[in-house]
């Protein structure tokens, strides 16, 4: 039995219309998703004051806008490229590679000879700035995104 296709008339119309706003979203997202990434370190970056002894960790905390690439030994262990629509925050670089450690602290170990190393405690900074701004963020991102009621 052959199919029928069905056309909807204006069809091509209301296509053009939706890739006209999807067009207006991104340049209006875009700009939101960076000032939010800015945010975000500018909260990091003071919540690890705390831990601060040279200034390496809070100069590695990087903001990597849509389409950038991620400085090296910050994602993983290597370099990452975000999306369209994707800011990446990270800290670490090829210098500053204990972001972790102070964040989640470290149990006490012992070198080869027997001599413990000590223990440090958790110094959190990522966590905690991502939790103070999600709300805010997110928020910011639906009035952008959420269609304009008419």
């Amino acid at each position: 039995m052959a199919q029928r296709r069905q056309y909807v008339i204006g069809a091509d119309d209301i296509a053009r219309k939706f890739e006209r706003a999807k067009i207006a979203a991104a340049e209006k997202l875009r700009p939101a998703l960076v000032k939010s990434g800015e945010e975000l370190a500018a909260d990091m970056r003071q919540l690890a004051e705390s831990s601060r002894r040279s200034g390496d960790l809070i100069e590695s905390i990087h903001v990597t806008g849509p389409g950038e690439t991620t400085p090296a030994h910050s994602a993983d262990g290597g370099q990452r490229k975000a999306g369209e629509y994707e800011v990446l925050v990270t800290s670490g670089d090829s210098d500053t590679r204990h972001s972790h450690l102070v964040e989640g602290g470290t149990d006490e170990r012992q070198h080869k000879d027997g001599t413990p190393t000590g223990r440090m405690p958790a110094k959190p900074f990522f966590n905690p700035a991502y939790r103070l701004n999600r709300t805010r963020i997110r928020r910011r991102l639906q009035r952008i995104t959420a269609p304009p009621v008419t």
